[in-house]
């Protein structure tokens, strides 16, 4: 009885440090083994412990791969409807993004780097570019990107807060210097300024 305990607890042991194989056979379906197939792509990971291991920042191996090759940014705007949209749809399918929010003239400026449109949300996945929200193109480029189609987040997983898209630019709350002399004299013929900050013609 004693060595039939022992021998168990050396196979749990092996087992917890086994090495964990990825393949991808010619149909394209990912599998995950502890012995390398016969065929196939094969990518040998670190041992695991057990199953249902997370790896990188407490995110399951899969999804923190995908995270790594093809980060996910979405550049979104105050009172934007379909920026929302894309926002619920990240969220709901586990897609760890980071968010950067276009409000100010060196935000735009910044998006224009990313994006020639001038219309939000833009969605970056890795050096890939999603333009205006489509629920369809969203999830196929995240799936091309290698992220599952189902929410593997951990539930203590969260997103950092959104930031300007230009470094350095002035926060939500600080207010801008008044620009002098902008109240126009009736009959004078001088056109009032536009109204915010975004130049004519961009679009939130």
């Amino acid at each position: 009885m004693k060595f039939a305990a022992t021998f168990f607890l050396l196979m749990s042991a092996a087992s917890v440090q086994a090495q964990l194989y990825k393949s991808t056979g010619p149909d394209g379906k990912v599998t995950y083994s502890d012995t390398p197939p016969a065929a196939g792509k094969v990518i040998p990971q670190k041992a695991v412990a057990g199953e249902g291991s997370n790896s990188g920042d407490g995110l399951p191996y899969e999804l923190a791969l995908a995270v790594k090759n093809h980060p996910v940014t979405l550049y979104s705007s105050e009172k934007c409807i379909p920026c929302d949209d894309g926002r619920k749809l990240l969220n709901e399918r586990g897609i760890p993004f980071s968010e950067k929010t276009v409000k100010s003239n060196e935000d735009i400026a910044a998006l224009h780097k990313i994006s020639k449109d001038d219309q939000v949300p833009v969605l970056t996945i890795g050096s890939n570019k999603e333009s205006t929200f489509s629920p369809t193109a969203w999830g196929t480029a995240l799936t091309a990107a290698g992220y599952p189609e189902s929410n593997r987040l951990p539930k203590t997983y969260r997103n950092a807060a959104p930031v300007a898209a230009a470094p350095g630019a002035a926060s939500p709350g600080k207010s801008a210097a008044p620009a002098a002399n902008t109240t126009s004299t009736a009959g004078n013929g001088d056109a009032l300024p536009a109204a915010g900050n975004a130049p004519p013609g961009f679009r939130f």
